[in-house]
């Protein structure tokens, strides 16, 4: 008889290459979230990270300018010296133009052979096309590789289906990863389990029981650096067709037959493709576009948009947007849906409101209050729940006051909780493609959101002004107040 312990083959070799792994999102996202993944053993052992670049650097440049730059992105509790140099050896560098087909056989030279290969493309949209065309081309793709997109896919519907018919035609859509970081939020993913694993909420999650919903994903900087990107783009392209709509599915989404990747992102599909169309006269009622103008942010004065630099002094950008939609099913009818997002505003903070429906007759004469439960999720900058339940106040009479029910995850658990980035890399090493878009989601989106952005267009109307610190125009406390609501900082 055969008494040997049974032997779990060891991981294969894993590349994992950053183009644009000098920028921006590299040095605050992504090289952070993979030292958190190292420091907790969630990288397999013999992993390499490439950065890609134009820079002409070697190696050594590359790692100073990871100590110069990356380190502060790590949370002093995490870091460790010996873990920090170990993570460190794992790091490369390959310089390269991207858009030249003969600078990728230096990168073929430095991967591992046999290795999983995992190629994030944290560049500019318009580079997706070259990148994986090169990629095929020098011999790096096949069935065991993995490609990240990040956002935004495309400015419109046309380029977005372009950029998905390209990358296709090297890698199958389950090798695909269109990464959306809010989907990896620790909160986005409990709403699913507060959804459908408690019953209490189930029920009562549809029309007539919920009066509105509010989804707010609120920053609290100005444009920065990525004038000359976001001038381009604006609020509506850059926040509203991928997070807000992506938070909405989640919301909104009837339950999956199972967690099955395909069943979940079917469900999500079915809510985008039942979001109700809009028409000129439609954008024109149930949108407000905003741009900031100055005044003040965390204290501190805070220019307006046009006077950012390389803001040119007419732009119709708008930075701020609000808008009413419905969705065209039973579960939702006549549930009007509030989507705001926008730049210089009040506070950094992503929040969605659920608004259950007003008593239809109050016995507590004596309250100065009317009935109101909201469940609120906050997203960021803390991570929590919150309902709101009425009570009566203490004395006499029968006086009532809203309270709130807090679900505090960071204190439930004793679990690190780990952040969006680190999360979703975790997931594209381990194939998991549940919390990424799939093709048809990604395009459904854009085939809402186009007309709003060529309704824009027609009416021809500038963004309405509003000052940096502010909720946003005026107008979009109007748009809510039509369906006898208000934003939840209103209340």
């Amino acid at each position: 008889m055969n008494t040997s312990t049974p032997h779990t083959a060891p991981a294969a070799p894993l590349d994992l290459v950053i183009f644009g792994g000098v920028g921006d999102l590299s040095a605050r996202k992504l090289l952070p979230a993979l030292y958190m993944a190292h420091l907790h053993n969630n990288l397999p052992a013999a992993t390499r990270i490439h950065a890609v670049g134009r820079q002409p650097w070697d190696r050594a440049a590359f790692v100073t300018f990871v100590q110069e730059k990356v380190r502060g992105f790590i949370a002093e509790k995490a870091f460790a010296d010996a873990t920090w140099t170990s993570f460190l050896e794992r790091l490369h560098y390959v310089c390269a133009d991207v858009t030249l087909a003969e600078d990728f056989h230096a990168l073929a030279a430095a991967l591992q052979s046999n290795s999983d290969r995992m190629y994030y493309l944290a560049t500019a949209p318009n580079l997706f096309v070259s990148i994986c065309a090169h990629l095929r081309g020098a011999g790096l793709v096949d069935e065991r590789s993995r490609v990240v997109l990040e956002k935004p896919l495309g400015h419109d519907l046309a380029s977005a289906r372009q950029i998905n018919d390209s990358v296709g035609q090297h890698f199958q859509e389950k090798q695909i990863f269109r990464i959306d970081h809010y989907l990896g939020k620790e909160t986005v993913q409990n709403l699913m389990v507060l959804r459908f694993g408690n019953t209490i909420f189930e029920p009562l999650w549809r029309s007539p029981y919920i009066k509105s919903v509010q989804i707010t994903v609120a920053e609290a900087v100005g444009v920065g650096s990525r004038a000359g990107f976001y001038d381009s783009t604006g609020a509506m392209r850059d926040m509203m067709q991928n997070h807000l709509l992506q938070l909405l599915c989640i919301v909104a989404m009837e339950p999956p037959v199972s967690l099955d990747p395909d069943a979940v992102r079917d469900e999500k599909l079915k809510v985008l493709r039942s979001l109700r169309p809009m028409t000129t006269a439609d954008v024109g009622r149930d949108t407000v576009r905003g741009q900031y103008t100055a005044g003040a942010s965390n204290g501190e004065a805070a220019a307006g948009y046009l006077q950012e630099a390389d803001i040119p002094a007419d732009s119709g950008t708008e930075t701020f947007v609000a808008l009413r939609s419905h969705i065209n099913n039973w579960r939702w009818a006549n549930v009007p849906i509030f989507l705001r997002t926008g730049k210089r505003m009040a506070a950094r903070q992503s929040e969605i409101v659920i608004q259950f429906a007003d008593l239809p007759f109050t016995i507590f004469s004596d309250s100065a209050h009317q009935s109101v439960n909201r469940l609120m999720i906050r997203l960021q900058p803390e991570e929590h729940i919150q309902l709101q339940m009425m009570a009566k106040e203490p004395g006499s009479g029968m006086k009532l006051r809203p309270v709130n029910l807090n679900l505090d995850l960071e204190a439930a658990f004793s679990e690190r909780r780990a952040e969006a980035y680190e999360r979703l890399l975790i997931d594209v090493i381990k194939g998991r493609l549940t919390h990424f878009m799939r093709r048809d989601e990604l395009e459904a989106a854009w085939s809402w959101v186009e007309p709003i952005i060529n309704g824009w267009q027609q009416l021809n109307e500038k963004p309405k002004a509003y000052t940096a610190g502010s909720w946003g125009p005026a107008a979009s406390s109007a748009l809510v107040a039509r369906e006898a609501c208000s934003w939840i900082e209103e209340s």
